[in-house]
């Protein structure tokens, strides 16, 4: 079995020691060598030979670096089978395969394994707790846990190819494996560029993986991960996310704050700030004028009046008083949530987004105003009314 740590053979551990063991891990898993991944197998020519090392042609501008065992070594000119070990910007290790090549998957999975080195597998089933990987060859298992942050359904893994990360190895083949290592390294540095570029108010696009009684988490494209509060879903009142949202949509929402909490990173977003949701308060004015008088459902009941729910996020208040002095009062003072009550429309307040309402009028109560305007005295009238007797004849006996 394979130890976890391995001696510094190669002269990089004190080298690597300023870095982070993030960064370590996320060198590790780039590729910077111009098509040279590790696992790759090639045949290259000795170009020297110096004390435990020979320096391999690898067709690129970086030649790569292959330590010497215990054997003969090679000869300047000759060409040699290798594997890629590790391959970065400006360096590439390998390693020799024997003629057979029978151990050097072995030695090379058990490097992949000492190094955290990235190896891409194919998922080939899903079985009980898990699936089953093909990687160099071997078969490893990857608990479901691992293949990914979030799994709804196995079968949407079988038959593709990912990248992992050997997290055991046993007598050198038994290996388990995981993918979700590799993409929590991906998402930390995501988290980082995030935190330093993204602003409050940006506007992005998210799809939902999640839902709670208390809200929607989204997923950006980059892997960012964040929570819609049941607030931030809708302009009007719902008692549950799935009355605005749908698991797998594809919603814009607006960036409302993005935190660091010990190692984590906490984002909130809005998605009735976003743009993708209509705000019926924009054109309230125009759907319901002063005056307009509409039927709306009972909201709650205070002791100073009623909450009515006009339309999709729109609810004002019927003040008591408004009906106090009412010939009908009574009839409101009897409702309850979710009945119906008509009012009419008595002041908007956009900016503090408030709706008062009084009680409807019959139609011919504005009339005399209308009257009054027309008729009103002129010159040495009477009046109105005396503009409407003028004209009577008494018939006299």
């Amino acid at each position: 079995m394979a130890k976890k740590k391995s001696p510094d053979l190669f002269g990089d551990d004190s080298a690597a020691k300023p870095m982070s063991d993030f960064e370590a891990m996320l060198n590790a898993s780039q590729v910077h060598a111009r098509g040279l991944a590790a696992g790759d197998r090639f045949r290259g020519e000795v170009l020297a030979v110096s004390g435990q090392e020979a320096f391999v042609s690898t067709g690129t501008p970086t030649d790569a670096t292959m330590p010497l065992g215990s054997g003969e070594p090679p000869k300047v000119g000759d060409f040699v089978d290798v594997i890629v070990v590790r391959a970065r910007e400006g360096e590439i290790l390998v390693k020799g395969v024997d003629a057979r090549g029978v151990s050097a998957e072995v030695d090379s999975l058990e490097d992949a394994y000492d190094m955290e080195i990235p190896i891409e597998g194919l998922v080939l089933d899903a079985v009980k707790g898990g699936f089953r990987v093909k990687v160099q060859g071997q078969n490893a298992f990857c608990p479901i846990s691992q293949i990914d942050f979030h799994c709804t359904n196995a079968q949407d893994y079988v038959g593709r190819k990912y990248e992992f990360i050997i997290t055991r190895m046993e007598r050198g083949r038994d290996l388990v494996v995981s993918r979700r290592k590799l993409l929590e390294i991906e998402r930390a540095a995501n988290e980082g560029e995030f935190l330093n570029s993204a602003e409050e108010g940006s506007i992005h696009s998210a799809t939902v993986f999640r839902l709670e009684k208390y809200g929607a988490f989204v997923r950006l494209e980059n892997g960012i991960e964040g929570l819609i509060p049941i607030s931030e879903l809708s302009f009007s009142r719902i008692g549950h996310p799935q009355e605005a949202v749908n698991l797998d949509q594809v919603v814009q929402v607006k960036l409302l704050r993005a935190v660091e909490d010990g190692d984590r990173l906490k984002v909130s977003f809005s998605l009735k700030q976003g743009g993708s949701v209509m705000d019926p308060w924009a054109t309230l004015e125009h759907t319901y004028p002063l005056g307009t008088q509409v039927e709306g459902v009972v909201e709650r009941k205070e002791p100073f009046g009623l909450f009515v729910n006009i339309s999709n996020g729109i609810t004002g208040l019927l003040p008591r008083s408004a009906w106090r002095e009412a010939i009908d009062g009574g009839q409101y003072e009897n409702k309850r949530k979710g009945d119906k009550v008509k009012v009419r429309v008595d002041r908007i307040d956009n900016e503090a987004r408030k709706l008062a309402f009084s009680l409807p009028r019959d139609d011919e109560d504005d009339s005399w105003r209308s009257h009054s305007a027309a008729g009103r005295p002129t010159g040495n009238s009477f009046g109105t009314l005396g503009d409407l007797l003028k004209n009577v004849q008494v018939k006299r006996k």
